[in-house]
């Protein structure tokens, strides 16, 4: 026996036609690319040294000063805005595939951290923020059993 997905959206006899099937797919093709094309999620890349984290986000074609970044309660945020470029009427876009529109990344951070020393950089499309290691605050800490 072969278990299949449910989906809602094929519920009746008429939608088993191969017209329905079809109107569907594109249907729900446009809505896609329409919501994939007003959101912007950049991704970001996290690592770990001895003495530092490092957070890494891809953003071509964006400016150091279209970010923003804040700390508040053990927690870093990453915002900002990718702009679209302004079409002209002699272009004829013919395919868009780059997304656009304002993005939020949260990273919440541990306590062995030096909060004062953190240092963002933004070179070739990547913004890069180094958060130093405090190695005087211990994460690891033993209970002792009573």
């Amino acid at each position: 026996m072969t278990l299949i997905k449910y989906n809602p959206r094929f519920t009746g006899a008429d939608d088993r036609t191969f017209s329905s099937f079809i109107d569907k797919f594109f249907n729900d093709s446009l809505r896609n690319v329409q919501s994939e094309l007003t959101s912007f999620n950049p991704q970001a890349d996290i690592a770990e040294t001895k003495k530092e984290f490092e957070i890494e986000l891809a953003v071509p074609g964006m400016k150091k000063q279209d970010f923003k970044i804040d700390i508040e309660n053990d927690r870093l945020t990453i915002s900002g805005e990718r702009k679209q470029i302004e079409k002209t009427d002699d272009k004829n876009y013919h395919s868009v595939e780059t997304y656009y529109g304002n993005f939020s990344k949260s990273f919440y951070l541990p306590e062995n951290i030096k909060e004062d020393k953190i240092e963002a950089s933004y070179q070739d499309g990547i913004l890069k923020i180094v958060i130093p290691k405090d190695e005087k605050k211990e994460l690891v800490k033993t209970i002792q059993i009573k």
